[in-house]
């Protein structure tokens, strides 16, 4: 059973129906004990920072989250809030990883929406898929590129599109509408 962490930070339905597809049950709860039960979770994540940091405290997940032992997989904002802090909102994040979520320069435009290709693949949550490939994203803030990189895409510099520290990953991306390589990286995440 796959657990998706509900704190009210976007619409999940298009990851639950590309696990649907994958063969995989999954169910949205903010229950402690069934997310502690989970084979896998997934940290889903869209909007501001700072309410969402808000939510998981009221829920009492911002403790439960790092604690977990089992895989755990998050997205877009899920993957920032692993991090310590992050300027938008001048926001705490769960600190598992050790560095800050910064803003893209006025040089480019914000928020980066779209396809873009990722490179530097170091985890098996990328088997089967090449440096090269397109994955989906719509962010304003990135994680820049840390130890725990794991794959990284570039915009207004590089910066990491997927980290993994122990048994967290991150993928800045949405897997689910990043066609055939990000279907591929939820079995691969999934198969873990």
């Amino acid at each position: 059973m796959v657990a998706i962490i509900d704190y009210d930070a976007g619409n999940v339905r298009s990851l639950q129906f590309a696990l649907e597809r994958l063969g995989a049950e999954s169910t949205l709860t903010d229950d402690a004990l069934e997310i502690e039960n989970a084979d896998k979770i997934i940290f889903p994540g869209q909007g501001a920072a700072g309410k969402a940091m808000e939510k998981l405290k009221n829920k009492g997940l911002d403790k439960l989250i790092p604690k977990l032992t089992q895989p755990v997989l998050g997205i877009c904002l899920g993957m920032q809030l692993l991090c310590e802090s992050t300027e938008e909102d001048q926001s705490q994040g769960l600190g598992i990883v050790k560095g800050k979520v910064t803003r893209f320069s006025d040089r480019v435009k914000v928020p980066q929406m779209g396809w873009n290709s990722i490179s530097n693949l170091k985890s098996p949550l990328f088997k089967g898929i090449k440096a090269g490939d397109f994955m989906y994203l719509v962010h304003s803030y990135f994680v820049p590129i840390l130890p725990e990189t794991i794959a990284q895409s570039d915009y207004d510099g590089p910066y990491s599109v997927a980290l993994q520290k122990d048994n967290f990953y991150g993928v800045q991306f949405h897997p689910e509408k990043s066609s055939t390589s990000g279907r591929l990286l939820l079995k691969n995440f999934l198969d873990l």
